[in-house]
């Protein structure tokens, strides 16, 4: 065996001195801003090795953790191409977001300008204070070359023009240099450049081994307030860390987050292989902690549930279109359901904080058409033109689509009020699971394999296949209230005996310019109601305007909410409304509003016994050791 572990060894090294010897050069891509008061920066790309015939240059429409296409190619302008020696070279606009160059020499470089001016997740913001650059939306990137083998580096200028310094999870080989191994390493590292500044700690697994998780935040706060909030932040890690029983053992020893703090931010927090982005719409972190710190918490969990345990349907991740998964109740929606129960376990919630959280996930799956039409399964595959997708025309999502994240949330409750009260077993014990068998070795999974290994778990196949054809495949939903009640939970109606008309702040709150047509006159409905209401039973929707409800003129919600206060559910009130079509009467019944809350058996003026104490306690409780 010695012998025969030497031979191997020796082969191995000499394919590697071999491929070493033959990979290609890497590409270079050099940012400048000479012109960042106006949002635009100057890239330049250096192809050493140019692909024979065409060369197929292409900006993405995707990006790393949206699902939603984007068009990054119309932010790019001022487009050149031509041989290290200078000659030019002829490029075409063969579509939007993809250039050809068909007669170049071995080397070459081509220009463009970037505009920039959305901080968010997906978009690139560039200001005087700073460059926050997504990759897909940043670097227009070669389409034939070798993708798996083709380093890539970065060079940041104008650094000391601006007072820059970067944060990034790309591999620092020295001044302001960097470096990716591979294109997909590169579209999956977001970079900052600004003044930040910054908290760092280290983190030991349970192998001895240390790992540097750095704080990086863009903001006007002091640094004693960024230090505190590090501590926050360390907290709910090592509380993360404790329900897969290992940090992942991340590239280069190091995770980091990449904050950005202004109000006029767009908001947004998006996961990635070494770090996390993380948008705030905030004047500051100082004050508003707690608020903040829900993102963290969420995306953090991705370190592990999407990066590494990741979906076979996103591997690899294709940056031309938008990336279908039918996984995204899982990917998301158990990350949402940990996100916010890890505060709760780090005692940033108290427990009445958190059974408002609960009810939020319980509504979405017992008050919303879209989960009683609809599988888990097919609302993830909504997030195709869902998932921050860009529209202009109305759609009708109020009736025809449940969020994947609270939607799988739900599933990960009862799932793992299940497993605690029928196996003697968590949904912590699940993810361990799934971490070891797929995540950790990098194995991307299919819901079949999510059965699999919840069957391995409970040791009872039956179970495993019955929960994923009922909850995952089916539309079928948990018992919630008796779940809940295994912790001393109530599950009851938010508003009980109160007249309810029906109306969602989605249907008046309308879009740029829908609704100064009669607002003046009329309470206007700019979107959707929703199936099974008693405004929707009425028959009002999109484009009709209240005027008088129960003989009392209507303005706005405020008013029609006053004209029935005095009502109970199943009286009848008489609706005058207008639209294109002319002035109409109908009758509304009202209902009971169909809203749950889940309370505490004590907020309930309830005991709950010694038994449910102790599972809400082993549930909610802190599992640092």
């Amino acid at each position: 065996m010695k012998k025969l572990y030497l031979t191997v060894l020796a082969t191995a090294f000499f394919a590697c001195a071999s491929l070493a010897q033959t990979a290609p050069k890497p590409l270079y891509y050099l940012i400048s801003f000479p012109n960042a008061a106006h949002h635009e920066a100057e890239i330049v790309l250096t192809i050493p090795k140019a692909p024979a015939g065409k060369i197929n240059l292409q900006m993405s429409r995707s990006s790393a953790g949206r699902y939603a296409t984007h068009e990054f190619g119309k932010n790019i302008y001022n487009l050149k191409a031509y041989n290290t020696d200078g000659t030019p070279l002829v490029i075409t606009q063969v579509e939007g977001d993809r250039y050809e160059i068909a007669d170049h020499g071995d080397a070459v470089k081509v220009s463009y300008t970037l505009f920039g001016n959305w901080t968010d997740g997906t978009y690139t913001g560039i200001d005087a204070s700073h460059a926050h650059l997504n990759m897909p939306a940043t670097f227009m990137w070669v389409a034939n070359v070798d993708q798996g083998l083709r380093e890539v580096r970065f060079e940041f200028n104008d650094l000391d023009k601006y007072g820059w310094k970067v944060a990034t999870q790309l591999k620092h080989e020295g001044a302001n240099v960097y470096s990716a191994p591979n294109f997909q390493y590169m579209m999956d590292s977001p970079t900052e450049l600004s003044n930040h500044k910054v908290a760092n700690w280290e983190v030991v697994n349970p192998d001895g081994k240390k790992q540097k998780i750095n704080l990086t935040i863009h903001s006007t706060d002091d640094q004693p307030v960024i230090d505190n909030f590090g501590k926050m932040v360390q907290k709910m890690v090592v509380e993360e860390q404790a329900v897969f029983g290992e940090l992942p053992a991340y590239d280069y020893g190091e995770y980091t987050f990449l904050d950005d703090v202004y109000p006029t931010n767009a908001g947004d927090g998006m996961e990635h292989r070494n770090s996390t982005c993380i948008v705030d719409v905030a004047d500051k972190v100082e004050g508003n902690e707690l608020g903040l710190l829900g993102t963290f918490s969420h995306e953090f969990f991705h370190a592990w549930n999407v990066k590494r345990i990741r979906p076979k349907t996103l591997e690899p991740f294709n940056f031309t279109h938008a990336n279908m998964s039918s996984e995204l109740w899982f990917a998301e929606g158990f990350t949402q359901y940990y996100g916010e129960l890890i505060l709760t376990r780090s005692a940033f919630y108290k427990t009445d904080d958190y059974t408002r959280v609960l009810g939020g996930l319980v509504n979405a799956v017992l008050n919303t058409p879209g989960a009683a039409k609809y599988p888990a399964t097919e609302m993830s595959r909504k997030s195709v033109f869902t998932d921050a997708g860009v529209s202009i025309d109305p759609n009708n999502y109020i009736n025809n689509f449940t969020s994947y994240y609270t939607y799988g949330g739900a599933i990960a409750l009862a799932l793992d009020l299940k497993l605690r009260s029928d196996y003697n077993l968590t949904l912590d014990d699940y993810m361990r699971t799934v971490w070891l068998e797929r995540g950790k070795k990098m194995k991307p999974y299919t819901i079949p394999d999510l059965q699999s290994d919840l069957a391995k778990l409970t040791k009872d196949p039956k179970f495993a296949a019955d929960f994923f054809n009922r909850y995952i495949y089916g539309t079928e939903k948990s018992n919630y209230e008796a779940l809940l009640a295994k912790a001393g939970l109530l599950l009851r109606k938010a508003q009980p005996g109160k007249a309810w008309v029906g109306l969602s702040s989605a249907s008046t709150r309308g879009r740029s310019g829908q609704i100064r047509v009669n607002a003046a006159t009329g309470l206007a409905i700019t979107g959707s109601t929703i199936i099974g209401t008693p405004i929707y039973n009425a028959g009002i929707d999109a484009g009709d305007v209240i005027l008088t409800a129960d003989g009392k003129k209507i303005t706005d919600t405020t008013t029609l909410n006053q004209a029935v206060a005095d009502k109970k559910p199943g009286d009848k009130v008489q609706i005058t409304y207008t639209n294109r079509a002319g002035n109409h009467t109908t009758t509304l019944t009202l209902a009971e509003n169909t809203a749950f809350e889940i309370v505490t058996f004590e907020k309930a003026g309830q005991q709950p016994s010694t038994a449910q104490l102790a599972f809400r306690n082993s549930w909610l409780s802190s599992k640092v050791k």
